[in-house]
């Protein structure tokens, strides 16, 4: 056997090895937790396994730390879950009457437990719980409750100060552009917001900041986010070789301090 097939051979060894250890780790896991009440999940189908480990393992973690924000991300798990399996039922051939029978009755396993965890959810005074429940569930009385924290050192977070601005987007893109910047000045490298850099480039780009526009495309392309083709450069912002020198510069330390979690708005210069 030459090089190449035997390390292609090893290569597909190590994956289904590493798939069986996966799917044996997750069975072992079901056997010694009720809890997770893996038996309502259709463990045996072999559509949809990866969400449904997903949503086994994410249980496990809920059970160890019941936090809102892991009551959240198991909501967006059972999405996934039921969005496979609704797909699976679809494209089944009809004389597997059984198998489908069995996913149609798991997904509506899984629309109880995505209500009942929005039933949690609303015992909570949390505002990532509130801003779930407003911005997702359309919940109007969790809306004015997030909106009443504004001011308060429970939404001085990154990702609560980007929750807010959503609210302002079509309201008062001054105050917007303020929220967005403080959402980046509290983060850190491991979760930067590349729709709040991306949000600052459009809303002032709209404001014909054109400066700022640029600057904040810059930074997002150092993401691997496309705010504007390159071509369209000089239709969108038309600057002369040394202007695209100078915030070009700009948009490098802004990212630099993104990347080291010390970015401040007053680091850009008024342009």
């Amino acid at each position: 056997m030459n090089t190449l097939k035997l390390v292609a051979t090893i290569g597909l060894g190590l994956t289904l090895s590493g798939c069986f250890e996966s799917r044996k780790n997750t069975e072992q896991l079901c056997d010694s937790n009720p809890a997770l009440r893996c038996n309502e999940l259709n463990v045996d189908d072999g559509q949809c396994r990866l969400p449904r480990t997903d949503l086994i393992w994410h249980r496990h973690e809920i059970i160890k730390n019941p936090s809102e924000q892991n009551k959240i991300k198991e909501y967006h798990i059972l999405a996934d879950y039921e969005k496979c399996l609704t797909l699976a039922a679809q494209i089944q051939p009809l004389t597997a009457s059984e198998r489908k029978s069995k996913r149609v009755t798991t997904i509506m396993h899984i629309q109880q437990e995505r209500q009942r965890v929005v039933d949690e959810l609303k015992h909570s005074s949390a505002p990532n719980a509130l801003y779930f429940l407003w911005s997702q569930i359309g919940d109007e009385n969790a809306k004015r409750s997030f909106l009443q924290l504004e001011g308060t050192d429970a939404l001085d977070t990154a990702e609560m100060q980007y929750a807010l601005a959503t609210f302002y987007t079509d309201r008062d893109a001054s105050k917007t552009l303020q929220l967005l910047n403080r959402s980046l000045e509290l983060s850190d490298s491991n979760s930067v917001n590349i729709s709040a850099i991306k949000s600052l480039a459009s809303i002032n780009l709209q404001l014909n900041r054109r400066e700022l526009a640029y600057i904040w495309s810059q930074v997002a392309a150092e993401y691997d986010v496309q705010t504007a083709s390159e071509k369209n450069h000089t239709l969108l912002y038309g600057f002369t070789e040394e202007k695209y020198r100078q915030l070009d510069d700009i948009a490098d330390d802004v990212y630099d301090a993104i990347e080291d979690g010390r970015y401040q708005a007053s680091m850009i210069p008024r342009i």
